[in-house]
C-alpha cells in the first residue's frame, strides 16, 4: 500500500519538537486516568501492554487533551482505533517492559492524509530515536529476520517488511550506546535525526512518515502516551 495523497502528506511535513504544552496537574490527571482504564492490547511478544484513552470518562480533561493540541497542530482528526461504541480514542497508552522495535506508523488507510504523531512521556527512564528515513506506505515494523518476514498481518497489524535498507553501514557507537536490541545490519542505510530522552511535562511531535524506535534505555518499564493525527 502507498499512500494516495503523498503531495498533500508532504507539504504538511517538518521538523520534529518537543513542546511544553501541559502543566504538572494535567500530566497528572492523564496519569490517574491511565489507572482508570483496562487494557486493550497485551502484545507478549513486544512485553507492551497497551491502554486506549476512551471518551468521556473525564470529560473535562478530554476538552483540556483535545484543544491544547489544536493549540499546537492546527485543526486536526484523530486518527486512532476506535471504542466499541465508535468514538475516536484520544491516544493509545504504552507501558513498554522492553524496548519497541524499529517501525514506523504510518496509517493503514491509503486515503488518509496523514499528519502528526504526539509522544507525551509520563515516566522519565526512556528514549526516541527518530530516523531521518521515512516511509510513505502502510503501518510496517522493520526486519531482515527471513521468518518475520513471512507474517501475514491481519487488519490494523503492521506489515512486514526489509525494503528501508540501504547500503551505507550504520554508526556503530551509535548502535551501541542506543540501539543494542535492534541487529545493527537491520540499520543499515539510516541516519538518526534526534534521540530524543524523555521527560515528564514535555511531548514530542513527528511526523507520521517518519521510522523510528524506542532506545535500549529502560528501567524496568516506561509509560508513555501517544496520539495519532489525520488532516
Amino acid at each position: 500500500m502507498k499512500h494516495i495523497y503523498l503531495e498533500e502528506i508532504k507539504k504538511l511535513e517538518s521538523e520534529p519538537k518537543i513542546v511544553n504544552i501541559f502543566s504538572e496537574k494535567e500530566i497528572k490527571m492523564i496519569q490517574e486516568l491511565y489507572e482508570t482504564l483496562t487494557y486493550t492490547v497485551f502484545n507478549k511478544k513486544q512485553n507492551v501492554k497497551k491502554k486506549g484513552w476512551i471518551q468521556n470518562i473525564n470529560k473535562e480533561l478530554d476538552k483540556i487533551y483535545f484543544e491544547k493540541i489544536k493549540d499546537v497542530l492546527g485543526d486536526f482528526k484523530m486518527d486512532t482505533l476506535k471504542s466499541k461504541s465508535g468514538d475516536d480514542y484520544f491516544g493509545l497508552f504504552h507501558e513498554s517492559f522492553s524496548p519497541l522495535p524499529l517501525h514506523v506508523d504510518s496509517g493503514f488507510d491509503e486515503e488518509a492524509i496523514i499528519y502528526k504523531q504526539l509522544i507525551t512521556p509520563l515516566s522519565p527512564i526512556g528514549d526516541t530515536v527518530i530516523f531521518k528515513n521515512k516511509w510513505y506506505g502502510k503501518s510496517t515494523s522493520f526486519t531482515i529476520d527471513p521468518e518475520e518476514l513471512k507474517f501475514k498481518p491481519k487488519p490494523e497489524q503492521n506489515e512486514r517488511s526489509s525494503d528501508h535498507l540501504g547500503k551505507e553501514d550504520f554508526d556503530k557507537g551509535i548502535h551501541k550506546e542506543n540501539l543494542t536490541h535492534i541487529d545493527i545490519n537491520n540499520l543499515k542505510g539510516l541516519k538518526v535525526q534526534m534521540i530524543y530522552k524523555w521527560k515528564v511535562g514535555e511531548t514530542l511531535i513527528v511526523d507520521r512518515t517518519h521510522i523510528h524506535s524506542s532506545s535500549s534505555r529502560i528501567n524496568e518499564k516506561k509509560l508513555g502516551l501517544t496520539t495519532f493525527t489525520k488532516k
